[in-house]
């Protein structure tokens, strides 16, 4: 399985992004899916995750602000982050997992699969 995030970079306070995954050597449809990030001060962080049935759970800090979906025809996961702060600025990773609960669905340690990673940096 290799991930691969792209549509990071440097936007100012109040901005948007949208962040891409890339998936191949999976069927991806049998896949859950998750966004997380990382800060070197703190610990990794579970953002969004979408299930097999495309149910999706999000962290309360970017709850009404962010957005997870997939294209399993195009093996794409998304993430449109809106109205972004100097907080969202951190290492984001997608990372897959052949199945996960709903209550999991934003627990690293449940995804065996992992991308190398897009920076997203907020300026205030």
């Amino acid at each position: 399985v290799q991930l691969m995030e792209s549509g990071g970079g440097s936007v100012q306070s109040g901005g948007s992004l949208r962040l891409s995954c890339e998936a191949s050597g999976v069927k991806w449809s049998s896949y859950c899916m998750a966004w997380f990030r990382k800060v070197p001060t703190r610990e990794r962080e579970g953002v969004a995750g979408i299930a097999r049935d495309g149910a999706t759970r999000y962290a309360d800090s970017v709850k009404g602000r962010f957005t997870i979906s997939r294209n399993n025809a195009k093996n794409t996961l998304y993430l449109q982050m809106d109205n972004l702060t100097p907080e969202d600025t951190a290492m984001y990773y997608c990372a897959a997992a052949q199945w996960t609960t709903y209550s999991d669905l934003i627990r690293s340690n449940k995804y065996p699969f992992w991308g190398q990673g897009t920076q997203v940096t907020v300026s205030s």
